[in-house]
């Protein structure tokens, strides 16, 4: 081994620095593309998620059972859920089917089609939710409601054609709509005029296919005077255990009136799907990396062990083990390995993370970021090293083991 060593270290001095540099570079470019691909393809998905815990579900959701209009009991279950200690924030709403009409002064004729959508109207208390869910963060134009907006309403962007500009048969939209107008809005069997104050769009349907407007407003429309709510979002303190809180609310009876789901346990289904086969994606893309950069390294060191072959026919012959000679090729390969892995973790987790975190990829349906789980790093730089130590061992084995005389007379 410690022949290998000075061997290795030695043909790594008299080197050229431009092939280490070369082989360097792409093994650090080979380390960048197994991790930063399946990342960004992963992180369109994570940004997603990532509002829908931050603005939509909190870290426990609590919603009505399939068969239920509502969540029965809801004060009592709200009362259980603010005395417990792991809870920082809880925001209750009111759900019922509605829809919005503008411009209907204007319509001269019932014939005509009206400038209308359909959603879910929310009744909120706009503090608890913000609290909770940061929601004013999200409004795009106009502002926030507050405690005195009896009249007004948010309307999510996914409910215009100026920010959904799409023309689906049965699925209408908004059109030439802005904050300040009076909309006519039917809920409950019940209508009212009310007042766009703002437009929320957080890429995420689960918000931008609401109309949000004062609990207390909503529940006279829908006949809701028992004040049972129909979700109920909560966020934790930091470092509670969603699992454990569940468990908790379970026992308390929570889960005999509604159903109580983790953060996880709420997603989509389709959300996860397309996560999962992003990841499989990334995956395949840097295999075919990983394989490019192990024939890399399998060319150099093979013409470097041709072209060196009458030194190692001399070196055989005077008594140095081939093991050692076949030890300083594959030290040499994990050298180039070590230290593009290392170029590259530094770029990765010193600007490139950081960099998407406070820039992400505007993409329409996520605000894309790179992840880079520190394991999964660790296990791909591991991948990397074990296919670089096969790619450096094989072609010297093939140069070592020929017929020693031969390799020194050049036949």
């Amino acid at each position: 081994m410690e022949v290998g060593f000075f061997l290795a270290l030695r043909q790594l001095k008299r080197s050229g620095k431009s092939t280490t540099f070369l082989i360097i570079f792409v093994m650090t470019l080979t380390f960048l593309n197994l991790v930063v691909v399946r990342g960004i393809l992963v992180g369109l998905l994570q940004g997603s998620t990532d509002v829908y815990v931050e603005n939509y579900s909190g870290d426990i959701l609590i919603t009505n059972l399939t068969k239920k209009n509502y969540i029965e009991n809801s004060p009592a279950i709200l009362s259980t859920i603010k005395n417990m200690p792991w809870v920082e924030n809880v925001a209750a709403r009111y759900m019922e089917s509605g829809s919005i009409e503008a411009n209907y002064k204007a319509r001269v004729r019932l014939a005509d089609d009206p400038n209308s959508a359909g959603g879910v109207v929310a009744g909120i208390d706009p503090d608890t939710e913000d609290a909770t869910t940061h929601l004013a963060s999200k409004i795009i134009e106009g502002s926030y409601l507050n405690s005195g907006d009896a009249d007004a309403i948010l309307i999510g962007a996914n409910l215009t054609k100026k920010y959904l500009p799409v023309d689906i048969p049965g699925f209408p939209l908004l059109e030439n709509v802005a904050v300040g107008d009076r909309v006519r809005l039917t809920v409950g069997g019940n209508t009212k005029e009310v007042m766009i104050k703002g437009i929320v769009q957080s890429k995420t349907d689960s918000i931008d296919m609401r109309i949000f407007m004062l609990d207390r407003s909503l529940r006279p429309l829908i006949g809701r005077g028992d004040f049972n709510v129909d979700e109920i979002a909560i966020k934790l303190k930091p470092g509670s255990d969603p699992y454990l809180v569940k468990e908790a609310l379970l026992k308390a009876g929570v889960g005999e009136t509604s159903r109580v789901q983790t953060w996880q346990e709420s997603l989509p289904k389709f959300l996860l799907d397309i996560q999962n086969t992003f990841g499989m994606l990334g995956n395949v893309m840097g295999s075919i990396s990983l394989v490019v950069a192990s024939i890399t390294i399998f060319i150099v060191v093979f013409i470097n062990a041709i072209t060196r072959r009458k030194f190692i026919g001399i070196m055989k012959g005077i008594g140095i083990a081939p093991g050692a000679i076949e030890i300083s090729y594959v030290l040499q390969s994990v050298f180039y390995a070590t230290l593009g892995i290392f170029i590259g973790m530094t770029l990765l987790y010193g600007f490139m993370v950081p960099f998407f975190a406070a820039h992400p990829i505007n993409f329409p349906f996520s605000d894309g970021i790179l992840v880079a789980e520190v394991p999964g790093t660790f296990l791909r730089a591991f991948l990397i090293i074990l296919a670089t130590i096969i790619a450096g061992f094989v072609p010297a084995r093939l140069v070592v083991k020929k017929n020693t005389l031969d390799s020194i007379l050049g036949r």
